[in-house]
């Protein structure tokens, strides 16, 4: 099974790259699943709108993950009930929790299982995502061995320790949130993908997606700031595809996927 996964979707820039590239990508590379993460992809770059879950699937997306961002544009509280396609973090507290944080789907005759996970390193404090990672995995491979795990982290050394906590029983772990791709795709003892962290889609010329007057100015005075979406060209698109043994769940390969300026898509 191949799987496609696309970092951080952010604002109207990051929607326009997927609905560029996204196809290009799946007629090229030939996934036969793909996955988005969606949570920073209204125009604010705040959680999700029903119109944008919507676009992302019209373009290819099979699942949309999201993150620490999820509950901030309050219409998801009327249709992720609604979908199996859409899924928030596992280890958000309490109980009667609105959707899901796994899910599944076929793939010729194998199944895949999502699972969406959020650190807590720097992070409003989740329940342990160690421990429902834990709960979750034991479930799902009565059912499969092919279980993606999307974790939404800050800190390297915390998406780094759940890939390892989980060697052996996911096929891929791989980090969203922090909007740069890392180096350092890898399969860990020949069994579990990972990459610290995808990286984002979306505008290139602002930091992290956002204007950069802004952020500037906070580090310069250290005074709340509001954040502004960048909107202007050009953009990037980031992620990676990963193949895995459908009867072992144990992935094979990994490769970054990037493509912006100075990585023009030429496949």
């Amino acid at each position: 099974m191949r799987i496609l996964f696309i970092g951080d979707v952010v604002g109207d820039r990051g929607v326009q790259m997927i609905q560029t590239y996204l196809p290009k990508l799946k007629r090229d590379l030939k996934p036969q699943a793909t996955i988005v993460n969606g949570e920073n992809s209204t125009p604010v770059g705040r959680g999700i709108s029903r119109k944008i879950y919507k676009q992302l699937l019209e373009s290819g997306a099979d699942v949309v993950t999201m993150g620490n961002h999820t509950w901030d544009n309050k219409e998801i509280y009327e249709f992720i009930d609604d979908t199996t396609k859409l899924i928030r973090p596992a280890n958000y507290p309490g109980k009667d929790v609105p959707g899901r944080g796994w899910t599944k789907l076929k793939v010729n005759q194998a199944t895949l299982a999502v699972i969406n996970l959020q650190g807590r390193v720097f992070l409003p404090p989740l329940d342990d995502p160690f421990a429902v990672a834990d709960k979750l995995v034991t479930e799902i491979r009565k059912e499969t061995p092919v279980i993606f795990v999307d974790f939404h982290g800050e800190v390297t050394s915390e998406k780094r320790a759940i890939a390892l906590y989980l060697k052996g029983r996911v096929s891929a772990v791989v980090g969203t949130h922090t909007h740069v791709q890392t180096s350092d795709g890898q399969i860990i003892d020949h069994q579990t993908a990972f990459m610290t962290d995808a990286g984002m889609t979306g505008p290139a010329a602002g930091i992290l997606g956002m204007q950069p007057a802004s952020v500037i100015q906070r580090f310069l005075d250290q005074r709340p700031a509001r954040y502004v979406v960048e909107t202007s060209e050009p953009g990037i698109m980031s992620g990676c595809v990963i193949d895995v043994n459908d009867e072992t769940g144990h992935a094979t390969k990994i490769k970054p996927v990037l493509i912006d300026d100075a990585h023009p898509y030429d496949l």
